[in-house]
């Protein structure tokens, strides 16, 4: 079993910056591709950003490419996603997620998903 617990998120005004972490336990997550989602009220959860097991590349929705950058830390244990340019459409639940071998969009392929951190962004 892997734990994924997310942390940074917060209140910020439009054009600021935020940190997310995902602490991982349970498990090594070197071999699993690890991607971030989001959830707004009434609305479905998408994609966001995955990174490769080995932090090699990073992959990105169109909505954030250019203003969110993916990383992780194996030795840590611990993805990151940090957040510039932030606009008040980026307001949502932030979850990471784990999926063995696999780093792409689908929800499905991902097994573990942490509980997700709030992020708001005042205009």
């Amino acid at each position: 079993q892997v734990q994924l617990v997310e942390s940074g998120g917060g209140l910020v005004q439009a054009g600021g910056s935020l940190r997310l972490s995902c602490a991982a336990s349970g498990r090594t997550l070197s071999s699993y591709g690890m991607g971030w989602f989001r959830q707004a009220p009434g609305k479905e959860r998408e994609f966001v950003a995955v990174i490769t097991w080995s932090g090699a590349n990073g992959y990105y929705a169109a909505s954030v490419k250019g203003r969110f950058t993916i990383s992780r830390d194996n030795a840590k244990n611990t993805v990151y996603l940090q957040m510039n340019s932030l606009k008040p459409e980026d307001t949502a639940v932030y979850y990471c997620a784990a999926a063995w071998a696999y780093a792409g969009a689908r929800t499905s392929q991902y097994t573990y998903w942490g509980q997700g951190t709030q992020v708001t962004v005042s205009s």
